[in-house]
């Protein structure tokens, strides 16, 4: 359903949220100038943008070392049952895409790098008017910091996503399970899965219970 509050044009709609970060950017910057940073950071934004962009996603922010994405929020059945599935598998392969596309480079030419990738799917209000690339505060709920919270236990180099993207990519995805991490904010243990490859078979609609 489509609203409108303080003159924004918003809707509440299913998306999954992905973040992905450098290891140990903060002990590699320390030794850098801060021309090389920005010479990583330039390549390292490009390469994660270009990924998310052909997956479908939409690039929110930069932060630092890390990428915030959002899939699922553009299309006529945004929010459905078999939208958000097909978002949250997007989404998942992106990350895969991601580590993919980093794994044995040399950022700007110079830098290896190591990165880690959380995604969560649940509800958010989606501001209509800023999802787009670089659409600053275009979604808002628990789910992004969810996500945010994820990425920070992905072992390195690895993908990790909540129960309700496991769910909704299940069909298109391998995964292991991995133990259950107390979060910050959350009443009980999230139920956390590591992305290992995509699968071969279709993928199902599904009704999602949000983790975010």
């Amino acid at each position: 359903m489509n609203s409108v509050s303080a003159g924004v044009r918003c809707r509440r709609q299913t998306v999954t949220v992905l973040f992905v970060d450098i290891v140990g950017f903060t002990s590699l910057v320390d030794e850098l100038d801060c021309a090389d940073v920005r010479d990583l950071q330039v390549d390292y934004f490009r390469t994660v943008s270009a990924v998310v962009r052909a997956a479908g996603g939409v690039v929110e922010k930069f932060i630092g070392d890390a990428v915030m994405a959002v899939f699922g929020v553009s299309g006529p059945g945004a929010g459905a049952p078999d939208e958000a599935g097909c978002a949250a598998t997007a989404a998942v392969q992106a990350g895969l895409g991601v580590q993919e596309a980093l794994r044995g480079r040399l950022l700007a030419g110079r830098f290896p790098v190591r990165t880690r990738v959380g995604l969560a799917t649940g509800d958010a209000i989606v501001d209509l008017d800023a999802a787009r690339d670089g659409g600053y505060g275009m979604v808002s709920g628990s789910v992004v910091a969810t996500a945010s919270r994820l990425q920070a236990y992905a072992p390195h180099d690895t993908v990790v996503v909540c129960a309700a993207t496991q769910l909704a990519s299940e069909d298109a995805v391998a995964y292991q399970e991995l133990p259950p991490v107390s979060v910050a904010g959350k009443a009980a243990p999230v139920e956390l899965w590591r992305a290992l490859h995509p699968q071969t078979t279709p993928v199902r609609a599904r009704d999602l219970q949000p983790c975010g």
